[in-house]
């Protein structure tokens, strides 16, 4: 069973204790703790290393699992909610899926509104789940629109809203686990951080974790080029910024042009065998075009999800010259 990896020197993974035969988890345990690999060809022509964190092995197959966890337990503690309530969120995809499978896990019901250009895939991942799904034009508002539907639906007395854009919680997940996490599995050699700009969550946690380790730290975030349409990346209008995003915790900004994300994506399942979303391929271009630039650097991308619920878009078929 692959373990996440707790480096040697040359970051290799080390084999972890067997464990003992009846031995069994709750799926809550199950979230985090993903594998740390470093890419052994899409980067070998520079002198840097650059390591892919495999968020897509966690349950409900993202780096969303996090903080949907995190947002719903943390409300439970405060009294905010209880077993049976209707939760509300707006979503693009792989923050609604991992808030279903919560929900599911802790008896709640989940509402989740996505624009009606999401995949099939996503979509049925949230119904599996037993989310009740209301679908948004996508050139109608999309996610702005689906976030003002949410609230509306709140102050109409039909559930709570978890609020992944400006909840704390969010970015708290990930200062208590990807962080640390990073930092351990690199033996604090880490020196860049790279993550696409979404709701933000991501990298905000990190970002403070891993600056309170070292400042020197260089923390990258990712937003679509102009005309590009990445899942999970977004260009917010400024009345639509997450809250909970503090430009002062990252260092630079990188534009990710869509074919170079989707190239990079089928890259990274026929040369290094990671099997990703195009989102993750943005961010193993950019962490290799970093690598490019700083020698002896040591660079860590998050790749946020699986391949498999982006199928129906056809983008795994073409054929790269």
């Amino acid at each position: 069973m692959l373990q996440s990896a707790t480096p040697s020197s040359d970051f290799t993974q080390t084999e972890s204790t067997s464990v003992p035969s009846l031995t069994s988890v709750v799926i809550d345990s199950t979230i985090g703790n993903t594998p740390l690999v470093r890419l052994q060809r899409l980067a070998e022509h520079t002198q840097a290393i650059v390591l892919a964190k495999l968020e897509g092995n966690n349950p409900a197959g993202s780096v969303k699992d996090r903080p949907a966890y995190n947002m719903i337990m943390q409300a439970e503690l405060r009294g905010d909610i209880k077993v049976g309530d209707t939760l509300i969120e707006a979503t693009s995809g792989n923050t609604g899926i991992a808030l279903a499978m919560v929900a599911a896990m802790r008896g709640y019901r989940m509402i989740l509104i996505m624009p009606d250009n999401s995949t099939q895939e996503r979509k049925d991942a949230m119904l599996a789940y037993g989310a009740t799904l209301i679908e948004v034009p996508a050139q109608g508002g999309g996610m702005e629109a689906a976030r003002d539907l949410a609230l509306q639906m709140q102050a109409e007395g039909k559930g709570r809203v978890l609020n992944q854009f400006g909840n704390p919680d969010n970015s708290d997940a990930h200062y208590k686990t990807t962080g640390p996490e990073l930092w351990q599995q690199t033996q604090g050699k880490i020196t860049h951080f790279v993550s696409s700009m979404g709701t933000t969550g991501t990298i905000m946690g990190v970002a403070r974790y891993l600056k309170e380790q070292n400042p020197d730290i260089q923390i990258i975030g990712l937003q679509p080029a102009d005309g590009a349409q990445i899942a999970g990346i977004r260009r917010w209008p400024k009345e639509y910024l997450p809250t909970i995003f503090k430009p002062e915790l990252v260092d630079h900004t990188m534009d990710i042009p869509q074919i170079e994300a989707e190239k990079t994506m089928r890259k990274l399942a026929r040369v290094e065998g990671i099997f990703a979303g195009v989102s993750s391929g943005g961010a193993a271009w950019a962490a290799i075009k970093i690598a490019e630039e700083n020698p002896g650097a040591v660079i860590a991308c998050i790749i946020c999800d699986r391949g498999d619920r982006y199928l129906s878009t056809g983008l795994y078929s073409v054929i790269d010259e």
